[in-house]
């Protein structure tokens, strides 16, 4: 049985891929040294693959995100050089981010608005000099997915802007042998129209073409699955892990002699190993209807996983049950032997799903306007007040201190007074810049969900678990692998030291417990919404605590909110269900208490129905990148709470100019009363450089100046 893999992580085993790009970005190497240095990576990548299994791609490796490159190989962007690349990426003008399908990857959204643009072929990979002689399989992103997941096409263009997609890859895959083509985009809910669409691609790719096509589905499965299996490829690459439809519709349909399955059977996306039996007991389904034109793969890329766990110190127990995406590898190879050494057997299927029925609490009523009545004589805040949205720059020192903490360089007692230092000097340049709701900085914390997770019970966190967000932008996974409690305080003494600095209200700042199951491996024996319930019980505890101290204002952080939804949206009402759920039972109470919450670069129109649901006084949302287009979910929605859409795009160096961000603002007011709007940045601020925030936030003030002198 052959094995194929795809998706390996670019991070590199001790970030490599981060180092090599950011010293660049401060002007420490030149040019040649980018580009050697992500080369010597990709050749590392390739060697992994070619150790572990029979087939694989090259040339996946991005010096900031492959949809880019896809819109940089079709033309829609032409950067001259690597300045002008970056400056796509996060410069001025950097393309919108958002969420890639239900995962915590973001991407570079392509943007066709504009009637004088003119596709033609232009160079795939960018900068990134093409590995000629590696053994492999060339890597694209595929044009329906391409097109499907861009902005600034309307329905009545789509078909023509596909076609002339189409003709471009046709050109550039007549190029290779055989080829690799993702199209992820097909697991979602297609219509008719594009279902037809999507054949006619693939038949005008075929067309006077001798390009073997390896084409690759994930994270779902696929609704035209009778037709996708007639399409003019080699192969199919399927997930049989989170599309367990396909297996059923394999069983029903006659599958092509002519073509390869390719069984997505090894989670890409968690880190438990995978259960052996149950693996190959799918297999020996899948081959009676396939039979020897079967391969096994992973299901969905690797690069949601870090890239090993060999240097981990974890408990012998928890790390006899883990696997990587190096030790991913491994295991498809020994799966495949094992199903060539069993064939005959047909294990009973073996199943970890939802062991656990849980019984979801309902939260008390949340009377908003007799909250805003009450809180509005508390707090008298005037028009437009503003806030950040937590973090402030993680600066090398901070990094420094911490690392020397955990090593045991420095007690806590000398940590806990660096932080405090470093709290008593924001707190000061708050008040000195005129933000109406102060933070403490979040100087003792380096990661979000990290955080807490080193505060909790039944997670534990990793040493080098690193995977990749966005670009360069890399964070380490917690693993939640038993019930999870509180058995202290979390934010207490931070966020009081703060408060008593001031008089100005300081925010409680909480992560939510949708964004922490996100953003974690979650334990598989119980379902996620039990997991979510432990997690928000917890939070309402600490929010009790908080104010029992006189905190007045807590924020519930849950950028994640929406990336955790199904990509079919048939199942969103059972999700959401649990995910407001939880949501509520963390933001339950006092009326004098102020709950924020905080969500980012996610499509919210199309959930601001579950939106409205949530426990909250005040939601801030990112609006920069996506040029204030999300106001337009505001047009059709009864919506009364009080909101504050970014202004500042915290994930470009450039500082802001007063008059863009009032653009954004004007355009908002149409459609939210000027008593209900708040002014913040996008996001929160550790990546960014003081040189950068603090002119950023006079401008930002600035900019609330202006605003109340004209209201």
């Amino acid at each position: 049985m052959k094995t194929y893999a795809y998706g390996f992580p670019r991070i590199g085993k001790n970030r490599e891929y981060k180092r090599v790009i950011e010293s660049f970005w401060r002007g420490e190497i030149t040019e040649e040294d980018l580009i050697m240095g992500i080369d010597n990576l990709e050749t590392e990548i390739t060697n992994t693959y070619k150790s572990q299994v029979d087939y694989h791609p090259i040339r996946e490796i991005t010096l900031y995100d492959n949809m880019l490159d896809m819109a940089i190989m079709i033309g829609l962007y032409n950067p001259s050089n690597l300045n002008e690349y970056f400056n796509l990426c996060r410069g001025e003008n950097a393309l919108e981010l958002t969420k890639w399908f239900n995962t915590n990857y973001h991407y570079l959204v392509p943007d066709f608005s504009g009637d004088s643009i003119r596709l033609k072929k232009n160079n795939y990979k960018g900068f990134i000099k093409e590995q000629t002689t590696a053994e492999g399989i060339p890597y694209l992103i595929g044009p329906f997915t391409l097109l499907k997941l861009s902005k600034g096409i309307d329905k009545s263009e789509f078909e023509r802007r596909l076609e002339e997609v189409t003709h471009i890859y046709r050109e550039v895959i007549k190029e290779f042998e055989s080829v690799h083509i993702d199209e992820p985009a097909f697991v979602m809910e297609l219509t008719e129209r594009e279902i037809e669409l999507i054949e006619k691609t693939y038949q005008t790719i075929a067309e006077k073409n001798n390009c073997k096509v390896y084409l690759f589905t994930y994270y779902d499965s696929v609704d035209f699955f009778d037709r996708l299996i007639k399409l003019p490829v080699e192969a199919l690459g399927l997930d049989f892990v989170n599309g367990r439809q396909n297996l059923e519709m394999i069983e029903k349909t006659t599958f092509p002699e002519d073509k390869i399955l390719i069984a997505g059977v090894v989670n890409g996306r968690n880190v438990w190993k995978t259960n052996l039996k149950s693996a190959i007991n799918t297999l020996k389904r899948l081959s009676r209807h396939v039979g020897n034109n079967l391969w096994i793969s992973n299901a969905g890329p690797l690069f949601h996983l870090p890239v090993t766990k060999n240097g981990e110190s974890l408990e012998p127990q928890l790390m006899n049950k883990l696997s990587f995406a190096t030790e991913k590898l491994s295991e498809l190879r020994e799966i495949a032997d094992t199903f060539e050494k069993h064939h005959p057997v047909l294990e009973t299927q073996v199943t970890t799903e939802n062991k656990n029925p849980y019984q979801q609490e309902t939260p008390p009523p949340f009377p908003y306007e007799r909250r805003r009545e009450i809180q509005q004589k508390i707090f008298n805040f005037p028009l437009f007040p503003s806030t950040t949205i937590g973090s402030f720059p993680q600066t090398p020192e901070v990094r420094k201190k911490r690392k020397e903490f955990k090593n045991g360089k420095i007690s806590k007692g000398e940590y806990e007074e660096f932080v405090r230092e470093k709290i008593e000097e924001l707190i000061k340049l708050q008040e000195e810049i005129g933000l109406d709701v102060f933070v403490h900085g979040e100087f003792e914390r380096s990661d979000m969900v990290e955080f807490f997770a080193e505060k909790l019970e039944g997670i534990t966190t990793t040493k080098n678990g690193w995977i990749i967000s966005y670009g360069t932008r890399c964070y380490r996974p917690p693993i939640i692998h038993s019930n999870i409690a509180r058995t202290q305080p979390m934010t207490v003494n931070e966020i009081t030291y703060a408060q008593s600095l001031t008089d100005k209200p300081v925010k409680g700042m909480l992560t939510g417990p949708i964004t922490i199951i996100a953003w974690s491996y979650v334990r598989e024996d119980i379902s996620e919404a039990e997991v979510a319930y432990q997690i928000a019980k917890c939070l309402r505890d600490e929010i009790e605590e908080l104010e029992k101290a006189g905190i007045k204002i807590v924020q519930i952080d849950e950028p994640a909110f929406r990336e955790k939804a199904p990509i079919k949206k048939r199942n969103w009402d059972k999700y959401f269900k649990w995910a407001v759920g939880a949501f509520n039972t963390a933001a339950v109470s006092k009326p004098e208490t102020q709950v924020h919450t905080h969500m980012c670069y996610s499509e919210f129109g199309e959930i601001m129905e579950y939106i409205n649901q949530i426990h909250f006084d005040v939601i801030s949302i990112e609006a920069t990148r996506s040029k204030g287009d999300i106001i337009e979910a505001f047009e059709n929605i009864k919506f009364e709470r009080q909101i504050g859409l970014g202004v500042w795009d915290i994930h470009s160096p450039a500082i802001p100019k007063v008059q863009d961000m009032k653009k954004i603002v004007d355009r908002a007011l149409k459609v939210i009363p000027k008593e209900n709007f708040w002014i913040n940045p996008d996001c929160g601020l550790k990546t960014r450089g003081w040189e950068e925030t603090i002119p950023s936030l006079r401008n930002l003030i600035q900019l609330v100046k202006q605003l109340r002198e004209e209201n």
